[in-house]
């Protein structure tokens, strides 16, 4: 009964994750300003690294769960730069 309750909800987490990655790059894509779509960025790769744990849990491999890591680390360096970007016009002074 346990096992049918996780998968259960695994699936329709996957399914809700699923739905807000489409939401998220229907923003990214046709925000009407630059931060609008630079936080369309920002849900996508947080969208993706929760995606990427729940695959982690389903499967039981640990490899999901580094990956998930990978991505939140670069997903924070872009978000950082292009704000950056956005406020100053350069990354690198």
């Amino acid at each position: 009964m346990n096992t049918a309750i996780l998968e259960w909800s695994l699936t329709i987490a996957q399914i809700m994750l699923g739905i807000a990655m489409l939401l998220a790059t229907f923003r990214m894509v046709n925000g009407p300003r630059a931060q609008d779509k630079v936080l369309g960025l920002d849900a996508l790769y947080v969208v993706a690294m929760l995606e990427l744990l729940l695959f982690g849990l389903r499967s039981g491999s640990s490899i999901y769960f580094e990956a998930a890591l990978v991505i939140a680390i670069l997903g924070f360096v872009s978000t950082v730069a292009l704000a950056k970007f956005l406020m100053r016009g350069e990354v690198i002074e």
